[in-house]
Protein backbone atom coordinates (compact mmCIF):
# COMPACT_ATOMS: atom_id res chain seq x y z
CA UNK A 1 0.00 0.00 0.00
CA UNK A 2 1.32 3.25 -1.02
CA UNK A 3 0.19 6.67 0.14
CA UNK A 4 1.00 10.45 -0.50
CA UNK A 5 -0.80 13.35 1.63
CA UNK A 6 -1.00 16.48 -1.27
CA UNK A 7 -2.06 18.76 1.54
CA UNK A 8 -3.23 19.04 5.17
CA UNK A 9 -4.72 21.87 7.03
CA UNK A 10 -7.49 24.06 7.46
CA UNK A 11 -6.90 25.54 3.80
CA UNK A 12 -7.12 22.09 2.22
CA UNK A 13 -6.77 18.55 3.08
CA UNK A 14 -6.16 15.47 0.24
CA UNK A 15 -4.79 12.32 0.84
CA UNK A 16 -4.08 9.74 -2.19
CA UNK A 17 -3.98 5.65 -0.65
CA UNK A 18 -3.08 3.18 -3.32
CA UNK A 19 -3.18 -0.88 -3.24
CA UNK A 20 -2.35 -3.30 -6.19
CA UNK A 21 -5.36 -2.12 -9.10
CA UNK A 22 -7.12 0.63 -6.90
CA UNK A 23 -6.71 3.86 -6.29
CA UNK A 24 -8.49 6.26 -4.20
CA UNK A 25 -8.56 9.79 -3.17
CA UNK A 26 -9.64 11.21 0.77
CA UNK A 27 -10.89 14.40 0.54
CA UNK A 28 -10.75 17.13 -1.55
CA UNK A 29 -9.93 20.35 -0.39
CA UNK A 30 -8.12 23.20 -1.42
CA UNK A 31 -8.19 24.75 -5.37
CA UNK A 32 -8.87 22.68 -8.36
CA UNK A 33 -5.50 24.33 -9.97
CA UNK A 34 -3.04 22.76 -7.17
CA UNK A 35 -4.94 19.56 -7.01
CA UNK A 36 -4.26 19.34 -11.10
CA UNK A 37 -0.26 20.26 -10.41
CA UNK A 38 0.22 17.45 -7.70
CA UNK A 39 -1.91 14.94 -9.22
CA UNK A 40 0.55 15.98 -12.62
CA UNK A 41 3.64 15.90 -10.35
CA UNK A 42 2.54 12.49 -9.07
CA UNK A 43 2.32 10.85 -12.34
CA UNK A 44 -1.36 10.68 -11.48
CA UNK A 45 -4.19 10.81 -13.94
CA UNK A 46 -7.62 11.38 -12.11
CA UNK A 47 -9.53 8.90 -14.87
CA UNK A 48 -7.27 6.27 -12.64
CA UNK A 49 -8.80 6.57 -9.56
CA UNK A 50 -11.44 4.31 -8.50
CA UNK A 51 -13.65 6.96 -5.91
CA UNK A 52 -13.31 9.90 -3.78
CA UNK A 53 -14.17 9.04 0.37
CA UNK A 54 -15.48 12.11 2.16
CA UNK A 55 -14.32 12.33 5.88
CA UNK A 56 -16.77 15.11 6.30
CA UNK A 57 -18.67 18.58 4.60
CA UNK A 58 -15.71 21.32 5.53
CA UNK A 59 -15.10 23.27 2.75
CA UNK A 60 -11.27 22.49 3.25
CA UNK A 61 -12.37 19.00 3.04
CA UNK A 62 -14.26 19.14 -0.40
CA UNK A 63 -14.03 22.46 -2.01
CA UNK A 64 -12.71 20.78 -5.14
CA UNK A 65 -15.65 18.10 -5.28
CA UNK A 66 -16.55 18.94 -9.12
CA UNK A 67 -12.89 17.61 -9.83
CA UNK A 68 -13.53 14.31 -8.77
CA UNK A 69 -17.80 14.50 -9.99
CA UNK A 70 -16.72 11.76 -12.49
CA UNK A 71 -16.30 9.26 -9.32
CA UNK A 72 -18.36 7.73 -7.13
CA UNK A 73 -18.09 9.46 -3.92
CA UNK A 74 -18.50 8.09 -0.38
CA UNK A 75 -19.75 10.88 2.23
CA UNK A 76 -22.36 10.69 4.98
CA UNK A 77 -23.83 13.84 4.67
CA UNK A 78 -25.65 15.00 1.38
CA UNK A 79 -22.83 16.42 -1.52
CA UNK A 80 -25.13 18.39 -4.57
CA UNK A 81 -23.65 17.25 -8.01
CA UNK A 82 -21.96 14.35 -7.78
CA UNK A 83 -22.37 10.86 -7.62
CA UNK A 84 -22.67 10.06 -3.96
CA UNK A 85 -22.72 6.64 -2.57
CA UNK A 86 -24.28 6.74 1.30
CA UNK A 87 -21.80 5.75 4.40
CA UNK A 88 -22.29 5.62 8.02
CA UNK A 89 -20.28 4.90 11.31
CA UNK A 90 -19.52 1.29 12.03
CA UNK A 91 -19.78 0.61 7.79
CA UNK A 92 -17.52 -1.81 6.07
CA UNK A 93 -17.51 -2.13 1.97
CA UNK A 94 -14.86 -3.10 -0.78
CA UNK A 95 -13.93 -0.88 -3.60
CA UNK A 96 -11.52 -2.86 -5.43
CA UNK A 97 -8.70 -4.37 -3.56
CA UNK A 98 -9.51 -2.31 -0.32
CA UNK A 99 -11.62 -3.06 2.39
CA UNK A 100 -12.83 0.10 3.92
CA UNK A 101 -14.40 0.58 7.60
CA UNK A 102 -15.56 3.79 8.88
CA UNK A 103 -15.72 5.07 12.63
CA UNK A 104 -17.39 8.11 14.23
CA UNK A 105 -15.14 11.01 15.22
CA UNK A 106 -16.32 13.64 17.15
CA UNK A 107 -16.08 17.35 15.39
CA UNK A 108 -18.71 19.69 15.24
CA UNK A 109 -20.41 18.74 11.98
CA UNK A 110 -20.56 14.72 11.15
CA UNK A 111 -17.08 13.00 10.25
CA UNK A 112 -15.95 9.64 9.59
CA UNK A 113 -12.31 8.05 9.79
CA UNK A 114 -11.16 5.59 7.94
CA UNK A 115 -9.02 1.87 8.11
CA UNK A 116 -8.01 1.00 4.92
CA UNK A 117 -7.28 -2.90 4.75
CA UNK A 118 -5.75 -4.77 1.85
CA UNK A 119 -4.52 -8.57 1.58
CA UNK A 120 -1.13 -6.91 3.28
CA UNK A 121 -1.58 -3.37 5.10
CA UNK A 122 -3.56 -1.27 6.92
CA UNK A 123 -3.82 2.30 7.04
CA UNK A 124 -5.49 4.55 9.16
CA UNK A 125 -6.88 7.96 8.67
CA UNK A 126 -7.83 9.98 11.80
CA UNK A 127 -8.26 13.68 11.44
CA UNK A 128 -11.20 16.37 12.28
CA UNK A 129 -11.72 15.53 15.80
CA UNK A 130 -11.76 16.72 19.31
CA UNK A 131 -12.21 13.51 20.86
CA UNK A 132 -11.24 9.93 20.30
CA UNK A 133 -12.57 7.33 21.83
CA UNK A 134 -10.81 4.34 23.64
CA UNK A 135 -13.16 2.03 21.91
CA UNK A 136 -11.71 2.29 19.12
CA UNK A 137 -8.56 1.64 19.91
CA UNK A 138 -9.11 -2.00 18.87
CA UNK A 139 -10.15 -1.60 15.72
CA UNK A 140 -6.90 0.86 15.14
CA UNK A 141 -4.42 -1.19 16.53
CA UNK A 142 -1.44 -2.02 15.38
CA UNK A 143 -1.97 -0.58 11.55
CA UNK A 144 0.98 -0.44 9.51
CA UNK A 145 0.41 3.13 8.93
CA UNK A 146 -1.55 6.13 10.79
CA UNK A 147 -2.28 9.70 9.18
CA UNK A 148 -3.37 10.82 12.63
CA UNK A 149 -4.41 14.66 13.59
CA UNK A 150 -2.01 16.71 15.46
CA UNK A 151 -3.64 19.74 15.42
CA UNK A 152 -2.31 22.41 17.75
CA UNK A 153 0.17 23.26 20.87
CA UNK A 154 -1.99 23.98 23.54
CA UNK A 155 0.41 27.47 24.77
CA UNK A 156 0.55 28.38 21.27
CA UNK A 157 -3.02 28.46 20.68
CA UNK A 158 -4.23 30.37 24.49
CA UNK A 159 -1.28 32.67 23.09
CA UNK A 160 -2.73 33.08 19.44
CA UNK A 161 -5.07 36.08 18.15
CA UNK A 162 -7.65 34.07 17.58
CA UNK A 163 -11.00 34.99 19.19
CA UNK A 164 -11.40 33.21 22.44
CA UNK A 165 -15.06 31.61 20.71
CA UNK A 166 -12.08 30.03 18.17
CA UNK A 167 -9.95 28.97 20.67
CA UNK A 168 -12.67 26.88 22.61
CA UNK A 169 -13.94 25.14 19.36
CA UNK A 170 -10.51 24.19 18.82
CA UNK A 171 -10.02 22.93 22.25
CA UNK A 172 -13.59 21.12 22.82
CA UNK A 173 -14.27 17.77 22.21
CA UNK A 174 -15.93 18.39 18.97
CA UNK A 175 -12.81 20.52 17.87
CA UNK A 176 -9.42 19.41 16.98
CA UNK A 177 -6.69 17.24 18.95
CA UNK A 178 -3.87 18.73 20.32
CA UNK A 179 -0.72 17.00 20.03
CA UNK A 180 -0.54 15.71 23.58
CA UNK A 181 -3.74 13.86 23.41
CA UNK A 182 -2.33 12.75 19.61
CA UNK A 183 0.66 11.55 20.93
CA UNK A 184 -1.19 9.38 24.01
CA UNK A 185 -3.68 7.56 21.52
CA UNK A 186 -0.97 6.95 18.96
CA UNK A 187 1.35 5.03 22.19
CA UNK A 188 -1.84 3.17 23.11
CA UNK A 189 -2.27 1.53 19.20
CA UNK A 190 0.98 0.93 17.26
CA UNK A 191 2.55 -2.10 17.55
CA UNK A 192 5.05 -4.13 15.94
CA UNK A 193 3.37 -4.00 12.30
CA UNK A 194 3.53 -0.24 12.66
CA UNK A 195 6.20 1.40 10.24
CA UNK A 196 5.18 4.95 9.87
CA UNK A 197 2.89 7.46 11.34
CA UNK A 198 2.24 10.86 9.72
CA UNK A 199 0.88 13.77 11.95
CA UNK A 200 -1.71 15.83 9.90
CA UNK A 201 -4.08 18.55 10.15
CA UNK A 202 -1.27 20.71 11.71
CA UNK A 203 -2.52 24.44 12.82
CA UNK A 204 -0.21 26.95 10.86
CA UNK A 205 -1.09 29.84 13.84
CA UNK A 206 -0.70 26.99 16.67
CA UNK A 207 1.81 24.54 16.04
CA UNK A 208 4.92 23.74 13.89
CA UNK A 209 5.80 20.41 12.69
CA UNK A 210 9.08 20.51 15.40
CA UNK A 211 7.20 20.67 18.47
CA UNK A 212 4.49 17.75 17.17
CA UNK A 213 7.05 15.46 15.92
CA UNK A 214 9.22 16.02 19.59
CA UNK A 215 6.30 15.68 21.56
CA UNK A 216 5.04 12.36 19.44
CA UNK A 217 8.93 11.33 19.52
CA UNK A 218 9.14 11.45 23.66
CA UNK A 219 6.04 9.72 24.12
CA UNK A 220 7.10 6.73 21.79
CA UNK A 221 10.51 6.68 23.46
CA UNK A 222 8.58 5.07 26.45
CA UNK A 223 7.51 2.02 23.96
CA UNK A 224 9.32 -0.52 22.29
CA UNK A 225 8.42 0.44 18.71
CA UNK A 226 9.85 3.41 16.85
CA UNK A 227 7.97 4.06 13.47
CA UNK A 228 9.34 6.44 11.33
CA UNK A 229 7.65 9.68 12.33
CA UNK A 230 6.67 12.60 10.01
CA UNK A 231 4.34 15.76 9.36
CA UNK A 232 2.40 16.71 6.57
CA UNK A 233 2.10 20.10 5.26
CA UNK A 234 -0.27 22.07 4.10
CA UNK A 235 1.30 23.07 0.74
CA UNK A 236 3.85 20.05 0.49
CA UNK A 237 3.01 16.53 -0.65
CA UNK A 238 4.13 13.65 2.21
CA UNK A 239 4.54 10.08 1.01
CA UNK A 240 4.84 6.68 2.29
CA UNK A 241 3.80 3.28 2.32
CA UNK A 242 5.17 0.18 0.10
CA UNK A 243 4.69 -0.59 -3.32
CA UNK A 244 3.07 -3.97 -3.13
Amino acid sequence: MLFTVLASGSKGNCCIVESNDTRLVIDCGTTQKYLKEQFKNQGIELTSLNACLVTHTHTDHISAIKLFSHLPVYAEEKIEGVNQIFIHEDECFQIGSMQIETIRLSHDVKCLGFIISDEKDKLVYVTDTGYFKEAHYDKIRNADYYIFESNHDIPMLVQSRRPEYVKNRIRSASGHLCNEDSAHHLMNCIGDKTKEIVLAHLSQEANTAEIALNVLGNILCETEYHPIIKAAHQFECVSGGEDD
